[in-house]
């Protein structure tokens, strides 16, 4: 039977730094980012204060070229507790107190967008839950009820200057308003966070503007520049250093084409002053903003695989064993580093009408922790919402299939444990036939098992892939 493996490295959830040496790949060895007269920008944020620590370069050079420019939030910001706490000088718990530090979030935009040099009305809200964006991608769509903020306890975008207030926190809802604004602004160039950095309101905007994109392919291919902010220990040293460059993280210097945008003196003397005027961010992260502050600006995406049924070849991605997650982080307690699993290497196969994933792990399961394995499948002519959007739960004895909420038969797919490894087959059907895949991968306490404030507590994780599946010749 014909196939094709590939590897993927983890994204060390709750690694420790990985960081260049000095005869690594520098970034002034990447090529640059250009910006044409041609070129219609759009920046895609998840919080306000992103736009300024990834593009700020990017948005000043494109405001002194005349450049068609927006800017975009997913959320306003509205979950950063430890930033009110100290904002405020008292916990930030209340619903409609929430919503007010929201609100704050919101007018820092505007005031860090006019240090940049960007009109108010090239802003837009979008308004959907910080710290609930990912879990609309992976469990809110369709029939679904809505989710409900953990925080604002809003099921629906509760600020009346978004873009659309009212908007259900659905994932087809998120679709429809980026759809909207691309078709709006047909971009040529979009700047987007990264779909394997650590928090997961970044990873969520960059699954859902790959499948908006997919859906408007016909109509437009603006070039992706996804920019990275968290990764463990990233970037060094920490603090204000103007003058140095701002290098990829070790662990993905070969696998990223990366490419990187250089600042003259006065964009990053401008860069700064734009990330002070975001004050309820300023002052408890300062130290961690100005480490972006930086001689350059960084971007690079995963390359899709292409799944080739046709092809006997095995092409592994490197697996970089020095560089995986093999021991758990030094800031964990004894307790939880007793129950560390990390992920060392995951990698698929095509084989006939079917794929087969297989996770390596750093140690054999312990009883309290789980393996979550997410398989979304995409089609041109058929609704992403209608899609099937696995989620295959492996424990230390059983595991589970769901279809977001919904749970399945346990034989939708075919597990098989080793000591150290866990082998999962999804056959085609059970993902609608899918043209395109979207997956990840994480360790994670069982939720059924721990206390409430470890349930589902990601330990390590493989960024999220794109599969593209060609059709037999």
């Amino acid at each position: 039977m014909n196939s094709r493996r590939w590897r993927f490295l983890p994204a060390v959830g709750l690694a420790a730094a990985c960081w260049l040496s000095a005869d690594e790949t520098r970034a002034d060895s990447a090529p640059p980012v250009t910006l044409v007269p041609q070129d219609r920008v759009l920046v895609l944020a998840p919080h306000p204060d992103d736009e300024v620590i990834g593009c700020g370069g990017v948005i000043q050079r494109a405001v002194a070229m005349g450049l068609p420019l927006r800017v975009v939030f997913l959320t306003y910001g509205d979950a950063n507790e430890w930033s009110f706490l100290v904002y405020r000088k008292r916990p930030v718990v209340i619903p409609k107190s929430v919503r007010a530090m929201g609100e704050v979030r919101h007018d820092e935009a505007l005031a860090a967008a006019g240090v940049l040099g960007v009109p108010a009305g090239q802003v837009t809200f979008l308004g959907y839950p910080d710290f609930g964006a990912l879990e609309i991608w992976n469990e809110h769509w369709g029939e679904g009820a809505p989710y409900r903020s953990l925080l604002t306890r809003a099921t629906a975008v509760p600020y009346a200057n978004a873009l659309r207030p009212g908007a259900p926190h659905k994932g087809e809802e998120v679709l429809r308003d980026l759809t909207t604004v691309l078709r709006e602004f047909q971009p040529t160039k979009i700047f987007v966070s990264h779909p394997a950095d650590h928090n997961p309101e970044h990873r969520a905007l960059y699954l859902f503007t790959r499948v908006a994109l997919w859906n408007l392919e016909a109509e437009m291919k603006p070039e992706l520049f996804p920019y990275w902010i968290h990764i463990g220990g990233w970037p060094k040293p920490r603090g204000f250093h103007p003058s140095a460059a701002l290098e990829p993280p070790a662990l993905y210097r070969d696998e990223i084409a990366w490419k990187m945008f250089p600042l003259g003196a006065v964009e990053i003397e401008r860069k700064q002053a734009a990330l002070k005027a975001y004050r309820s961010q300023y002052q408890s992260s300062s130290g961690y903003l100005l480490s972006f502050v930086r001689a350059n600006e960084l971007f690079g995406d995963f390359p899709p695989f292409v799944l080739q049924p046709s092809s006997p070849a095995v092409r592994p991605l490197r697996a970089r064993g020095a560089a995986s997650q093999k021991e758990p982080d030094e800031e964990l307690t004894d307790e939880e580093r007793a129950a560390f699993v990390g992920v060392v290497t995951k990698s698929l196969e095509l084989d006939g009408d079917g794929l087969t994933f297989t996770v390596e792990l750093s140690r054999p399961l312990a009883r309290e922790v789980e393996t979550s394995l997410y398989v979304f499948g995409y089609r041109t002519d058929r609704p992403f919402a209608q899609m099937p959007k696995l989620h295959i739960r492996v424990g230390h004895v059983l595991h589970a299939v769901y279809d977001q909420k919904q749970k399945l038969s346990h034989d939708t797919v075919q597990v098989k444990r080793g000591s150290r490894e866990i082998t999962v087959r999804v056959p085609l059907r059970a993902l609608g036939d899918p043209q395109r895949i979207l997956t990840s991968t994480h360790t994670h306490f069982d939720p059924t098992m721990m206390p409430m404030d470890w349930a589902g507590l990601p330990l390590d994780w493989v960024g999220w892939r794109t599969l593209e599946l060609a059709p037999a010749r």
